[in-house]
Parts: structure tokens; C-alpha cells; sequence
């Protein structure tokens, strides 16, 4: 990590975990422990859990953020909720494109924009997730999928905006499998992406980027993850839903 160019973030992902009885919990027990946090920490909750953990966590460090939201403002979208919705009640952060979303619900690069543009346009700040599949870093177009898939999604975002946008690196292989990326990899891959944000916008735009990398990211390896100069925190999966592992890793990334 560089802080001296760009804020560390550590996000936890909780994915389709807790009720908001069992958020209040655990957000009860993650509090006291990053409570003198440097860095920024954010818990990404399910849609019912927003209000329990904006309650449990207001007047403190944590910030509450959504896991996804949809493209259109309202509409015969059963099911959906909007970035609006989100902002309405509080909300700060969205993740955007998360692999799940495209392996299992058909979300693509040009979702993935439509989503990103609304929630900036909504005042939110976008965790936006870009990686590659198994078979595409076994193929050697981790650099060409990682690339176009970033260059999509940002497609109609200025550089002011930019201040919004975190991007987090997810290589598909390693999302709840409980394979890692070696630090070297998933350095090598957050470089490219710094590369990509200076050639469409300017250096200083991708000195200033925030880049996470997201893949069984745990108390056990973060240290060694975050030591590497172009990972600028994590979007923590499994680890997230334990407050002692959680809060290992937020200690490692404010050394």
C-alpha cells in the first residue's frame, strides 16, 4: 500500500449472511475492535440488514454499503432496488459487478456500467469488481479480460468521479474456494489496473485510485497481501463475517 497517494480500504462482503438481528451482533462486535482504525472500513450488508447496521454503527468508523443496485431510478423491476433507494436510507457504499453477480445472474460489462453510473449519479462511492475466470488466467488473458472489463465499466465516469470509484481485483478462482492469488499475482494484477486508469484518464488519476483485492483475503494472509505497493486494501469474503479475523486484517492494512 502507498497511503501517502491513496486511503487503504477494507471492506467486508457479507453476501447472503445474517439477519438484521444477528448484523446488530456482529457489527456490535466489529465495532470496539477497529474502533482506532486509520484506514477506512466498511461492512457491505444485505438489502434487510441496512437499517440494523446504519443503527449499529452510527456515531463510529464503520461505514454500511449495499451489495448491488440497479441501473434504472424505479420501474417493473420486481425485486431490484434502485441507488436512490440506497442513498435514501443512508447508504454509502455499492459493490458493483461482483463475480456471483455475473456467474449466477447474468450481470455483464454493460450492466456493470449501467449500474456504476447510476449509483455515482445517486451520490454513492462504487466498489466496482473486476478479475478473470480460471480458465482465462490459465489461457494467459488475465491482463485483456481484467483490462476490458475495467475499460467498460468506466466508460462515461470523469475523473472527478473517479474519487468515487473503488476498484476491487477479484480473480473468479479464488472467490470462496479458499484459493489465493499469490501477493505477487495479485500485486501484478492491481499494477495493470493502475496502468489501464492512466491511460484513460492520467497518472495522478491512477496514483490516487484506491485498488483492493478481493479472494480469500484472510487474518492469515492479509498481512503479506497488503505489504505489496498496488494493494490498497481488501473486499473480504468468509473473514468479514468474523469480527476477531476481521479485524486482524483492518490491524494489517493500518501498519
Amino acid at each position: 500500500m502507498n497511503k501517502q497517494l491513496r486511503k487503504a480500504v477494507i471492506a467486508g462482503n457479507w453476501k447472503m449472511n445474517k439477519t438484521p438481528a444477528e448484523a446488530t451482533e456482529l457489527l456490535g462486535n466489529i465495532v470496539p475492535l477497529v474502533k482506532d482504525a486509520k484506514v477506512e472500513v466498511i461492512a457491505c450488508v444485505p438489502y434487510v440488514d441496512l437499517y440494523a447496521a446504519l443503527e449499529a454503527t452510527k456515531g463510529t468508523n464503520v461505514k454500511i454499503g449495499a451489495e448491488n443496485c440497479h441501473w434504472a431510478k424505479s420501474g417493473a423491476f420486481t425485486g431490484e432496488i434502485s441507488a436512490d433507494m440506497l442513498a435514501a436510507v443512508g447508504v454509502n457504499y455499492v459493490i458493483i459487478g461482483h463475480s456471483e453477480r455475473r456467474q449466477y445472474f447474468g450481470e455483464t460489462d454493460k450492466t456493470v456500467n449501467m449500474r456504476t453510473r447510476a449509483a455515482l449519479d445517486a451520490g454513492l462511492t462504487v466498489i466496482l469488481c473486476v478479475g478473470e475466470y480460471l480458465e482465462q488466467r490459465e489461457q494467459g488473458v488475465t491482463a485483456e479480460v481484467v483490462s476490458s472489463q475495467t475499460k467498460i465499466a468506466l466508460q462515461g465516469v470523469s475523473e472527478d468521479e473517479l474519487s468515487r470509484i473503488i476498484i476491487a481485483y477479484e480473480p473468479v478462482w479464488a472467490i470462496g474456494t479458499g484459493k489465493t492469488a499469490t501477493a505477487q499475482q495479485a500485486n501484478e494484477v492491481c499494477a495493470l489496473i493502475r496502468k489501464v486508469i492512466a491511460d484513460l484518464y492520467s497518472k495522478e488519476a491512477a496514483d490516487g485510485i484506491t485498488i483492493q483485492y478481493g479472494g480469500s483475503m484472510n487474518a492469515k494472509n492479509a498481512e503479506e497481501l497488503l505489504d505489496q505497493p498496488d494493494v490498497d486494501g481488501g473486499l473480504i469474503g468468509g473473514a468479514s463475517l468474523k469480527a476477531e479475523d476481521f479485524s486482524v486484517i483492518v490491524k494489517a492494512a493500518d501498519r
